[in-house]
């Protein structure tokens, strides 16, 4: 299983008790559960420390924090209280070098030429991508987000809008293909090829591509926010929000397989 996590696993910027016991339960039925956001992977790490998650996904799909035993797979040890705890990137060191300076330099030019713009307050935690705030801690309205898209990708950026952020990266990696990436490294398995077997849950336009390639793809209700933006919808909607919802496609999954 695949999650997104704010708005979706989160509420108001923090767990539920029921999204996270929720997580507590599909672990113990043996259903690893992967999360994949568009935050930043030092703000990832406590999460991934403290939630019963497989990994995390962070930045879009760039690097992943893995917890427990990872076998050969080259890695980021962290110190000794994060034994259980490792960071693997799909860029190279060198690769990300380079896009951080492009990077900073988009971030600035959005800066000058969006009013009302901030960077994101997680942003000291992001290696391998920018974002903007748009409604966390500050609001811009629609021609302000679009604006600020608009820059990025005329810096070589790609580009997408969640819940709270609008991002951008450089690579070829988006939330699709840093899942792929990770099943692949820490399962073994070829997620294009079982795409059915799969589930994720989502709540926004930066999940859509998601939505798009596992036809198993939920949407937490407040996902409807965005229903008009949306290309590719979420087979299944449910009726509570957030995490919530979360949980209740934990409990629908649990009970199908009893």
């Amino acid at each position: 299983m695949f999650t997104d996590i704010d708005d979706t696993l989160t509420t108001e910027g923090a767990i539920t008790p029921d999204a996270l016991q929720a997580l507590a339960d599909l672990r113990d039925a043996g259903l690893p559960v992967i999360a994949v956001t568009g935050r930043p992977v030092g703000w990832s790490v406590p999460f991934a420390l403290a939630w019963p998650l497989r990994a995390i996904v962070a930045e879009n799909g760039a690097v992943a924090l893995i917890s427990g035993d990872i076998g050969q797979i080259g890695c980021q040890r962290f110190p000794d209280q994060r034994a259980q705890l490792s960071k693997i990137y799909q860029q190279d060191a060198a690769t990300r070098a380079r896009n951080f300076e492009q990077l900073q330099r988009a971030a600035a030019r959005v800066l000058r030429e969006v009013p009302g713009s901030a960077l994101a307050q997680d942003s000291p935690g992001r290696e391998t991508d920018i974002a903007i705030d748009h409604s966390e801690f500050s609001r811009l309205d629609e021609a302000q987000i679009a604006q600020a898209v608009a820059v990025m990708q005329a810096e070589g950026l790609h580009a997408t809008v969640s819940s709270i952020h609008i991002n951008g990266w450089i690579g070829t990696h988006d939330k699709w293909q840093g899942a792929c990436w990770i099943a692949r490294e820490l399962l073994d398995r070829d997620l294009p090829a079982e795409a059915e077997r799969w589930v994720y849950v989502g709540d926004s336009t930066n999940d859509q591509v998601m939505f798009e390639h596992l036809p198993q793809s939920v949407g937490v209700a407040n996902v409807r926010r965005f229903e008009s933006k949306l290309k590719y919808l979420p087979r299944y909607i449910t009726r509570g929000e957030r995490g919530a919802g979360f949980a209740e496609v934990a409990r629908a999954l649990l009970a199908d397989r009893t």
